[in-house]
This record gives C-alpha cells, sequence and structure tokens, in this order.
C-alpha cells in the first residue's frame, strides 16, 4: 500500500498550489493521499518550553515519516517560500525521529508570475537541505500564470504541465 502525503505552501482555499498537488496525487495513484494541514501557530522557542510541540505539528512529522514520499508544492511570495511554509518546516525540524531524512521528495510550484515559482523552489530547497530528504532534482514542475492554467474543476489544462507532471511523479514513484 503506497501512501503520499501533499504539502500545499499556501492556506489560500482556492490555491492554484493546492489544486497543483491535488493533479499530481491523482496522477502518482498513491493507495492513501492525505493533504497535510500547515496552518500552525508561529514557532516560537518559549511556547516550545512551556508546551512542548503542539499536537498539530507533531501530527505533520508523523505524516511525514509514515509516508512513502512527499510532494510540496510552493508559491512564491516575495521571491521565496511562503512564511506557512517555513514556519512548518522549522517546527517539524523540532520533532523527534529526522521524519525528513531519505524520504523522496517532489518539489512544484503554482505563481502567478512568468517563472512560475522558480525562486521559490530554489529556496524550498535551500531550506530542506539540513533535513536531507531525497528530493528530485526533475522535471521541474513550474507553473506560470497559475490562475488560468486550471479549469473550473481545479484541473490543471495545459498540455506541456501534464506531461511534465506526469513525469516528476513517475520519477517519485521510480524512488519508493
Amino acid at each position: 500500500m503506497t501512501t503520499l502525503l501533499g504539502i500545499s505552501g499556501s492556506l489560500r482555499k482556492a490555491s492554484t498550489n493546492t489544486r497543483l498537488i491535488h493533479n499530481a496525487a491523482e496522477i502518482f495513484g498513491a493507495d492513501k493521499f492525505t493533504l497535510a494541514d500547515i496552518d500552525l501557530p508561529l514557532y516560537n522557542g518559549d511556547l516550545e518550553e512551556a508546551e512542548g510541540v503542539p499536537a498539530k505539528v507533531q501530527t505533520l512529522s508523523d505524516q511525514i515519516a509514515a509516508a512513502d514520499a512527499v510532494i510540496i508544492a510552493t508559491p512564491e511570495y516575495n521571491k521565496a517560500i511562503s512564511g506557512s511554509l517555513k514556519n512548518a518546516l522549522d517546527w517539524v525540524s523540532r520533532t523527534k525521529g529526522a521524519p525528513w531524512s531519505g524520504k523522496p521528495v517532489a518539489i512544484m510550484s503554482a505563481a502567478a508570475g512568468r517563472a512560475g515559482g522558480e525562486r521559490a523552489q530554489f529556496s524550498l530547497r535551500l531550506a530542506m537541505m539540513a533535513f536531507r530528504p531525497d528530493i528530485l532534482q526533475g522535471p521541474e514542475v513550474l507553473v506560470a500564470n497559475s490562475g488560468s492554467e486550471f479549469d473550473e474543476n481545479g484541473k490543471l489544462t495545459g498540455e506541456l504541465y501534464i506531461k511534465v507532471l506526469t513525469e516528476q511523479m513517475d520519477a517519485l514513484k521510480a524512488r519508493i
């Protein structure tokens, strides 16, 4: 039984990154797919010392550890990953067991700009380096002008994007 975890770096209900993850999960075809909740309190060492790791953070860490593979879709906010995604990474780094270590991870992005989130992906790779996941180096999935690349049902419409996303999910499956 294959378990896939999706992490969207956007908290927006109508997020194109969340739509992209759902498209990727459908193509991947895992037996079990979970979309993580990263709407977490801001990391604060005083909070951690007083109350420990929040339950929602521990749940996220446990989901990462249990997954056979993880897909992360990040928006590009001011040429980097979103604060919510960075915060989630910071919190998970405080949990026990190194859940990211050796974990197959595919990175993708959907962004309003013409580069499709290229700088955000670079930023995410740097932020995750210390955790030692097995991040796919390609193919890159960079959905530009993302507001017009999904239909009313949330399906990705561009043939090239679908082709590259399929290649990326095939590569991720091969890493398991």
